[in-house]
């Protein structure tokens, strides 16, 4: 070991003594008050001198400046999440106020993309009543999208891979996120199988970004489900008893 890192190695243990003997006796400064009167640190805002007191107060100011951003996001977040409150209850209002069943695919898919401007939406319901079979929102759904729907236990975000739900949409070749929205009996995550799906897409690619939260979206779906129970066979019987 030479002379330099043998200088360095007693210095580091020097500090390290020094550290722990200060924490040891908090009353060391109320004992030598004029040491800290002229301790000088540098400032976080510059390369100029300040006395500790000072110092310390300007950290307290940066921590008070980061609280008040970090309250102002949490109330952007609280007024957004109360907006997009609003606007599901308006939509499910909506569609409880549709009287003929035949007509709550499109009374979805149009309130999706007026109260909430969602770009593009569509939908597709299987296994429904007789009077039902044979309509629009009931074709062009493969087994195995039927099989991927029943497998979803969240709704699903992220980039346009080519998933055959997007061509549902009416631009589909515009669509560059998109949203996949199981629709079944209970709540999304329940383990019986899908009855439907729902795609929303939009030509921003953030807009359904894989990293966002789903718990708006999974709203949507189980209002949307709770709708449609009523194109369900079992759900048309009871209503003839």
């Amino acid at each position: 070991m030479n002379d330099s890192t043998s200088l360095d190695h007693a210095l580091a243990t020097s500090e390290d003594s020094i550290a722990a003997y200060l924490t040891k006796s908090p009353d060391f400064f109320e004992r030598h008050a004029e040491v800290l009167t002229g301790v000088r640190l540098t400032s976080v805002h510059g390369h100029r001198a300040v006395s500790l007191q000072e110092r310390q107060a300007e950290m307290l100011r940066d921590k008070i400046k980061g609280l008040e951003q970090r309250i102002m996001e949490m109330m952007r977040n609280s007024s957004e999440n109360a907006a997009i409150a609003q606007k599901i209850h308006r939509w499910s209002c909506d569609l409880a106020a549709v009287v003929e069943a035949r007509d709550l695919p499109h009374a979805i898919t149009e309130g999706l993309r007026q109260v909430f401007d969602v770009p593009e939406a569509a939908i597709r319901v299987w296994d429904v009543a007789a009077p039902f079979s044979g309509s629009l929102f009931t074709m062009g759904v493969s087994s195995d999208v039927k099989a991927f729907a029943s497998s979803l236990t969240l709704p699903f975000c992220g980039p346009n891979l080519g998933f055959e739900p997007v061509g549902w949409l009416s631009r589909a070749d515009s669509v560059q996120s998109l949203a996949l929205l199981p629709l079944r009996t209970g709540p999304v995550g329940a383990a019986s199988p899908a009855f439907g799906m729902l795609v929303l897409g939009s030509p921003d690619p953030l807009r359904f970004d894989a990293t966002m939260g789903t718990e708006f979206l999974m709203r949507i779906a189980e209002q949307a489900s709770a709708a449609l129970v009523r194109m369900r066979p079992a759900a048309r019987t009871l209503s003839a008893v």
